[in-house]
């Protein structure tokens, strides 16, 4: 969007339920970008609000409920505990808001199915993201495939190798059964990755995944083997136990776009072993969210790289597609090339794109809920055939199909 269309727009009124961390990663683009405007808030913390009404300077709500009453409110972003989606989404719907909510979607499909139903019966819009699948390059390597030079993808690979599972966590994070470990958390971004470039369509799952640290008791790896429809397959590997670093693969680039200590893990996981107890240790990662007394607001940033999700490789009929943090090397019979990614000038940018082609010009969300559920289907899957050793076809799968009516 050009300087002179930015001058005449009208902003999309955004009322945010939850501060923790998935705001605080959201905060550079809501403080950069001019399409949103954060009106109201809502956190169970004080603190949190407070830092919301110095910052943005709109309204502190003291429920959800009063947020999504809020008529200044055209939008909510639903940034709250997994857990927590599936109420909060139908809260918003009720009262005729558009929603944009955190991934992944919920922690069971029944609760995604829900959500999709709330916002069907107030004719909403629904959105899931931040995943990483909105990412620039992988926007650009979905577009090389449309464009058919490549013939049909045939084989995906990914991987991520990162400290997940040792930093500050709250104790649900670190129980499966209330949405915690590497699955419900990181697979979403990865597995709407891969099925976004491989069509969508996911046929089987077979999955093993890996519970290795008795003070961290869930999954920190996994690795599966996804089968489409249209033939082609997918490998995907993550590993968040904080030794190996895949970012070294990514040109020294972090996940959020900016240059990487190549020794961070190490000392995410000195930080956590001075941490005595399971209390202190979600009252230090609630100290470093925004609003928090550890709270560092994002500096300004020149961007040099797009936000991403490890090492992706894409394998076509006719060419290999590899992912990078500032586009996408192509090596096909015409030798070695490089497709620069428009790098967006506000991190997550991308996300602002999909939310106001939907908002403002009525347009179909990519990311939106049967997509999302399809993506919770997989992830699913992958932890039931890790538990049983087993294939698993599953269910409420879609396809991908390029964005119509979409206005940059």
């Amino acid at each position: 969007m050009s300087a002179a269309d930015t001058s005449t727009l009208v902003p999309l009124r955004l009322g945010v339920l939850g501060m923790g961390r998935a705001f605080t990663l959201m905060l550079p683009t809501f403080l950069n970008d001019p399409r949103v405007q954060l009106v109201a808030a809502f956190d169970p913390r004080a603190s949190a609000r407070s830092q919301f009404v110095q910052t943005f300077g709109g309204a502190s709500h003291s429920s959800p409920d009063a947020l999504c009453a809020d008529p200044d409110v055209e939008w909510v972003y639903v940034a709250t505990p997994h857990q927590m989606h599936a109420e909060h989404v139908a809260l918003a719907a009720r009262h005729g808001k558009g929603v944009l909510v955190e991934k992944p979607m919920a922690i069971t499909l029944d609760d995604c199915t829900r959500m999709m139903e709330a916002c069907e019966r107030a004719n909403v819009p629904l959105i899931i993201g931040h995943s990483h699948s909105f990412n620039a390059p992988v926007l650009l390597a979905r577009q090389l495939i449309d464009s058919g030079a490549f013939g049909q993808v045939r084989l995906v690979h990914a991987m991520q190798y990162t400290d997940f599972l040792y930093r500050p966590r709250r104790p649900e994070e670190l129980d499966t059964a209330r949405g915690g470990g590497v699955v419900f958390s990181q697979a979403a971004h990865q597995i709407d990755i891969v099925r976004l470039l491989a069509g969508g369509l996911t046929t089987q799952v077979r999955a093993s995944t890996g519970a290795w640290d008795p003070s961290r008791p869930t999954e920190g790896a996994f690795s599966a083997l996804l089968n489409f429809a249209n033939g082609a397959f997918a490998s995907v590997t993550y590993n968040g136990y904080g030794w190996y670093d895949t970012d070294a693969l990514m040109d020294g680039v972090g996940e959020m776009g900016q240059a990487k200590d190549p020794d961070a893990h190490h000392q995410t996981r000195a930080r956590l072993a001075s941490v005595p107890d399971e209390a202190q240790e979600a009252a230090l990662k609630a100290e470093r969210n925004f609003g928090g007394r550890l709270f560092v607001p994002p500096p300004p940033r020149v961007p040099d790289a797009c936000q991403h999700f490890g090492p992706v490789l894409v394998s076509c009929e006719r060419g290999d597609l590899r992912l990078t943090p500032r586009g996408v090397e192509v090596v096909d019979a015409n030798g070695r090339r490089f497709v620069e990614a428009d790098i967006p000038q506000v991190p997550r940018a991308e996300v602002i794109d999909e939310v106001w082609n939907v908002a403002r010009h009525g347009a179909q969300p990519l990311h939106g809920g049967a997509w999302s559920r399809a993506t919770l289907a997989v992830c699913l899957a992958i932890l039931e055939s890790g538990r049983q050793a087993v294939d698993i076809m599953p269910m409420h799968q879609v396809g991908y199909r390029p964005p119509s009516n979409h206005h940059a």
